[in-house]
């Protein structure tokens, strides 16, 4: 499972520390991101599986960064 890779796109960094540490502890290898701009630089870079992203983020919002990473 340490090949499945999963991107946390959240603002709040207590969310983002708690499902780091739950995927990691399951065998998934994570990456969390704190903005939208990141977030979609962050899919580019790290090409991951599954992505968790927040709707409200500072930067550009979460429906813009699924659009940005949906083409």
């Amino acid at each position: 499972m340490m090949d499945t890779k999963i991107l946390v796109v959240d603002d709040d960094p207590n969310i983002s520390d708690l499902l780091k540490i739950y995927f990691e502890n399951e065998g998934y290898d994570v990456k969390t991101v704190a903005d939208g701009v990141e977030g979609v630089n962050a899919f580019k870079q790290y090409e991951p599986d599954l992505v968790l992203l927040d709707l409200m983020l500072p930067g550009i919002p979460g429906e813009a960064v699924l659009e940005e990473i949906r083409k």
